[in-house]
């Protein structure tokens, strides 16, 4: 990754990449049924992690870094499974 790229540029690109699989989907597929707010809760937590690693990286030493981006990556993937499906029978899971 290019110091030279502002904080920002790369979170907004990745979650931008990433909100465009479910946008297409929904217009393929019937199964896909994201609402505005699924988007902004998605978009929002994907830009607050990806930006949370990059910050990381770059003030990690090398040794350190791949376990804490694995742990990051690991701690969205079940924050996401959670709001999406409740796999801990959260409440608001599905909504």
């Amino acid at each position: 990754m290019s110091q030279n790229k502002p904080l920002w540029y790369w979170p907004t690109i990745a979650t931008a990449v990433l909100l465009s699989i479910p946008l297409i989907g929904g217009f393929v597929s019937d199964e896909v049924n994201w609402s505005v707010f699924d988007f902004l809760v998605g978009g929002a937590l994907i830009f607050v992690v990806s930006s949370v690693e990059i910050l990381l990286w770059r003030s990690l030493p090398k040794k350190g870094r791949w376990p804490v981006m694995l742990f990051l990556m690991l701690l969205f993937a079940i924050l996401w499974a959670e709001m999406a499906v409740g796999i801990f029978g959260s409440p608001l899971a599905g909504s």
